[in-house]
């Protein structure tokens, strides 16, 4: 393209001595300029490096917008050094080592510009330079959209970037610029940036989108202020804190975000006011570290997108919620390790698929004046040391209103249960608490249910309209300490036609040590009130060793499986005989690995290696109990590690056998509760390592990639046992002990079509095995129904013989 002329309009010290000059280069005009001079430039290519250094007007023609580019091959295109006006350029970078706008100093006007550069950074504002920048548009694909440095500050109004390869604004080293109903998106880093001490960002009315970083990062004591900001459709986070960074969200929108909408960590600290967080993939606010705080007032946190909870406070950080609304989450606020905390002042928490309020892990929570309802569970103090208080709360219309269990103790004071469908209150496996003037109305359960002997304290405490009994206290059964159980003083109940029974006045006035509650609160049940009503199934015979090994050499095929199992069984009998005999004997692990595909008999053999080391004494009963992923993983902190308890609880003296034991270590696990699993289960082993066995299952291959990344689970399995997959040959001996099994023959010629038919048949991720070998011996039957049911009067072979034409077809 031509390169134009330059005018420029030299203003002297009086109207009289106005003149014009016409300049072939803007460098020539530049030098020419005074202060004040207006530098009108001609359409057209300018390859120049441009530097103002004076205060003067530099623009392109009126009406002409984008005609006059400023596009030198390297180097910065423009360099401001004054507080000179600049509009109506098109600035072009190549110089991926440097800015293509750079502003060095002054307060200049920088106004209608728009650069397409692939440069460092697209705007760049350092030192004492202090520029108001207007409607300026930046497009870099290759590096920064706006840069603030050393201590550079000013004011962008109306702006936008509209992509960049890094982050769309990166501010450090102490700059400071403020934004104003500015645009960011498509940026591949981080939409807006800040760090460093001193560093600070101002943004009011703005959008962040589209970026594949997060939307806003506050890192390195940086600080940064946000008013009535958008940020939406980030790829990762939708706002950063880290390492003593301050930010304060008023009046912000943050959503659609695949991740947590906002995460704060190492001592960061956020305040959010009038705020909404709403569709996001993880959790709405993540608080991390000691020091961390969030402070919340009258914000609005819903519609979570995922399955995790909405509040998410850990490793000693703190989060206030004062006038919140939580709403529409699978879980809303949980609060789990020492140190951490949780303090919310009269906010609504509703529309909760799981636990409203959780804390475990010696965490504490505080709520004052709240309202719950619709969630399975109200609150649910989990574990030792955890604890804090409910205080003139409400839960409505929940599964069951709150859950004290293993050692916590929370103080519930004047807090109201409505309509739960379960129990009221529910204390269980160690839990404490202190139940202050609570009340409970409408339960489909108990009011309050206290079982094991718990030493909980209820004090003016009252049940109205509860299906199954205002109060329950069962105890932990004869080998209770004595002083255990629950404390009641002063507590009533609307049953008052229900009379306690002699025994039952004995037990309440030695639990409690108060007679006053025994004319109000209605009876326990003991074993005369409440006979069973099924009468005891007579024990399952045991067999011996030798009949159970009998019945694992009659499976058809596994004969390395069978020479590892005899092989084991022989290292835990001799080693038993040795004991007897006063010897020392060999430590044998006796929990196992088995790798193969499914359908060739690891459970059955599981199952039978329970019987024999039953048999041998080594286990109380050798039953199994099969369990996986979906049996073990619950849906939230907590409850994995009880549904795990739960499952080796049902296990003991026998075998926990695990299918497909690789899915609670997958390769993308990120936070996913299967290592809550892992961690729960190396524990029991640990500490119950003679009550039961377990054998961990799966696909080879997966289960060698299991045992690798988790070294506590591999080291507590002494072999591994591979599972080959059947051959034909075996394969048919399958379908012969069906036949056999239910009364059927194989007609001349069927054996050798089953042969083809399983060496024929797919060996893909479908192929089930024995598991195969048994479907096609009921589709043959199938077959042979449909065949035979069109005899009149079929004889015997007519109804037994299965022939070659009865196989389906090859999948």
């Amino acid at each position: 393209m031509a390169q134009g002329t330059v005018q420029v309009t030299h203003t002297g010290t009086s109207r009289w001595r106005r003149r014009t000059g016409e300049y072939a280069s803007l460098a020539a005009a530049l030098e020419a300029a005074a202060e004040g001079d207006v530098l009108t430039v001609a359409p057209g290519t300018y390859r120049e490096n441009l530097v103002v250094a004076r205060s003067v007007t530099l623009r392109g023609p009126e009406g002409s917008p984008g005609s006059v580019r400023i596009a030198p091959l390297d180097g910065v295109p423009l360099t401001v050094r004054a507080s000179a006006i600049v509009q109506d350029l098109h600035v072009e970078g190549q110089d991926s080592a440097a800015p293509a706008l750079l502003v060095e100093d002054g307060a200049p006007e920088l106004t209608d510009l728009r650069i397409v550069t692939r440069s460092a950074s697209g705007i760049e504002v350092r030192g004492g330079a202090r520029p108001t920048v207007r409607r300026c548009t930046v497009d870099n694909p290759a590096g920064i959209g706006i840069a603030v440095l050393d201590g550079g500050g000013g004011v962008f109004e109306e702006c936008e970037v509209v992509s960049a390869g890094q982050a769309g604004v990166a501010v450090r080293d102490g700059g400071h610029p403020r934004l104003e109903r500015c645009r960011v998106h498509h940026a591949s880093g981080v939409g807006l940036s800040a760090t460093g001490e001193n560093s600070a960002l101002e943004a009011v009315g703005c959008e962040i989108y589209e970026t594949r970083g997060s939307g806003v990062q506050i890192t390195g004591r940086a600080t940064a202020h946000l008013t009535d900001c958008d940020v939406h459709r980030t790829t990762a986070d939708g706002v950063t804190l880290d390492t003593d960074a301050v930010l304060t969200l008023a009046d912000c929108r943050i959503h659609d975000i695949p991740e947590n909408a906002v995460d704060l960590r190492s001592r960061s600290v956020l305040t959010l006011t009038r705020t909404t967080v709403r569709q996001f993939g993880r959790n709405g606010l993540s608080v991390w570290d000691p020091g961390t705080r969030v402070d919340a007032n009258q914000c609005e946190i819903f519609d979570s997108t995922g399955d995790y909870p909405a509040v998410w406070v850990s490793d000693g950080a703190t989060a206030v919620l004062d006038s919140c609304r939580v709403h529409d989450v699978p879980d809303a606020l949980f609060v789990l390790d020492r140190g951490s905390r949780a303090d919310v002042v009269d906010s609504d928490i509703s529309q909760v698929r799981n636990t409203a309020v959780s804390v475990s892990d010696g965490a504490t929570a505080q709520l004052d004046d709240c309202r719950i309802r619709d969630a399975a569970t109200g609150a649910w103090f989990r574990d030792h040391g955890s604890g804090g208080t409910l205080n003139n709360c409400t839960v409505d219309a929940t599964q069951t209103g709150v859950i004290v269990t293993k050692g916590a103790d929370p103080t519930i004071e004047r807090c109201t249960v409505d309509s739960p469908a379960e129990a009221g209150f529910y204390v269980s496996a160690g839990g404490r608490g202190t139940f202050l003037g609570c009340r409970v109305t409408g339960s489909g359960g108990y009011g309050f249910h206290v079982i094991d002997g718990c030493r909980t304290t209820l004090k003016k405490c009252r049940t109205e309209r509860c299906a199954r009994g205002g109060y329950e206290f069962a105890d932990a059964g004869p080998d209770t300490a004595p002083g255990t159980g629950p404390v009641v003083e002063d507590c009533t109940s609307d049953e008052s036609s229900l009379k306690p029974s002699p025994a039952h006045e004995t037990a309440v006035e030695t639990a409690s040590q108060s007679t006053s509650v025994l004319g109000a609160i209605p009876t326990q049940r003991t074993a005369e009130q409440e006979p069973l009503i099924t009468a005891t199934e007579p024990e399952k015979e045991s067999r011996t060793s030798k009949a159970v090994l009998g019945e694992l050499d009659a499976l058809v095929g596994l004969d390395s499986v069978k020479r590892e199992v005899r092989s084991l069984i022989d290292m835990i009998e001799v080693g038993r005989r040795r004991q007897q005999a006063g010897l020392k004997a060999a430590s044998v692990k006796r929990h196992l690995v088995f790798t193969g595909s499914p359908g060739t008999g690891k459970t059955t053999v599981a199952r039978l290696y329970g019987e024999i080391l039953a048999s041998l004494g080594v286990l109380e009963k050798g039953h199994l109990v099969e369990v996986s992923r979906v049996d073990l993983v619950g849906e939230h902190i907590g409850s994995t590690a009880i549904r795990t308890q739960e499952s080796f609880d049902k296990a003991r003296g026998g075998v926990l056998f695990i299918d497909e034991a690789y899915a609670l270590s997958p390769e993308d696990s990120g936070r996913d509760f299967g290592k809550e699993a892992i961690d729960t289960l190396v524990k029991l082993m640990e500490d119950h390592r003679d009550a039961v066995v377990v054998i961990v299952a799966g696909y080879t291959a997966e289960m060698e990639r299991f045992l690798s990344v988790n070294p506590g689970v591999a080291s507590r399995f002494s072999r591994t046992i591979t599972f080959s997959d059947y051959n034909p040959e075996e394969l048919l001996r399958i379908v012969e002990q069906q036949a056999e099994e239910h009364e059927y023959r194989l007609a001349e010629g069927a054996s050798e079509g089953l042969t083809k038919y399983f060496t024929a048949i797919p060996k893909g991720a479908a192929f089930g095995n024995g598991r195969t070998a048994r479907q096609t011996f009921e589709a043959m039957v199938e077959r042979h129904a449909s065949r035979v049911a069109q005899v009149e009067e079929p004889s015997t072979d007519d109804l037994t013989l299965l022939y070659a034409e009865d196989l389906p077809e090859l999948p």
